[in-house]
């Protein structure tokens, strides 16, 4: 990818963090800061050809929300060839719904939870062999 395109991409992803939904802000405000399992967490993160809605590089995971724009044909083939691409790289991909953001936070809470203490396990466990 030639350096106007990711100019162009980091620029793009820049935009997206200011016109945020109430769901990535929400969450954003659970995650930012290592405030969430003492974890770093980026948010609207390129990782190319794709920005990602909240990255841990420490863990390796991609956490994407949803809006019910996400479950149209179009959508979801363009959701699961990202997800094919991440996964080639070696990342964790998890997708919630805005809709549980907002709705049912404790559940996604307590699922994120669950996703990240089995990914920090495995990457000790890599560190330590």
């Amino acid at each position: 990818m030639n350096q106007k395109m990711n100019s162009q991409l980091l620029q793009f992803a820049k935009s997206m963090r200011h016109a945020a939904t109430d769901a990535e802000n929400l969450l954003w405000q659970l995650l930012r800061a290592k405030r969430f399992m003492n974890l770093k967490f980026r948010r609207q993160h390129v990782i190319k050809p794709y920005i990602v809605d909240f990255y841990c590089y420490e863990i390796g995971l991609v956490i994407e929300l949803d809006g019910s724009q996400h479950g149209m044909d179009d959508a979801l083939e363009y959701d699961t060839e990202r997800t094919k691409f991440l996964e080639t790289l070696g990342l964790t991909v998890v997708q919630y719904w805005n809709s549980d953001v907002l709705g049912r936070v404790d559940v996604v809470l307590e699922d994120l939870w669950q996703v990240c203490s089995e990914l920090k396990n495995t990457s000790f466990i890599k560190e330590v062999f």
